[in-house]
């Protein structure tokens, strides 16, 4: 399988992304990228919704429910949401969503900060093989892959996708 082109990706999420924004009636959301490629992502999608407040990034390595099990050895980063997120409309961005197990580590660390007013997830790629019923509210293509393929996004600059078989145990992303 060749994978798409990186661009028309990035902009059928911007569209997809003003869309559910609109949709909802939110002018003004505060962006959350996971480390890493949605914290890339989040910074693309400043950029392009002509949004000027700082971005605000996960890292969620301690918070997954499966961190023993798959036998991550992550290099954490520190987590950094430079505003208050009480009663803010967020935009959670991330590259790929799979499992959902990812999504709810970055939801129970959002929480930790505070209760947002709502939350949309925007991702670059949603992908079959979830296991948890989370859903994006803004996507830039869905894709269905053997489950012993990942999509891996490269970056930062320039951006591409890379298609990864999957070794060893684990639920996935």
């Amino acid at each position: 399988m060749s994978l798409p082109a990186i661009e028309p990706l990035l902009d059928a999420l911007v569209v997809a992304t003003r869309a559910r924004l609109a949709e909802h009636n939110i002018v003004e959301p505060r962006l959350v990228g996971i480390h890493s490629g949605g914290v890339w992502l989040a910074r693309h999608l400043q950029f392009a919704l002509g949004l000027s407040d700082e971005i605000g990034e996960l890292d969620i390595s301690f918070y997954r429910d499966d961190f023993t099990r798959v036998g991550m050895h992550p290099t954490v980063r520190p987590s950094r949401i430079p505003w208050d997120v009480e009663g803010r409309h967020l935009l959670l961005v991330d590259d790929v969503l799979y499992s959902g197990r990812t999504i709810r580590a970055g939801l129970n660390e959002i929480f930790d900060y505070g209760r947002p007013a709502s939350v949309t997830l925007a991702v670059l790629i949603s992908r079959n093989g979830r296991e948890l019923p989370i859903e994006a509210g803004a996507c830039g293509a869905h894709l269905s892959l053997p489950s012993h393929q990942q999509i891996k996004l490269r970056g930062p600059a320039p951006l591409y996708l890379e298609l990864v078989e999957r070794t060893g145990r684990g639920t996935g992303l």
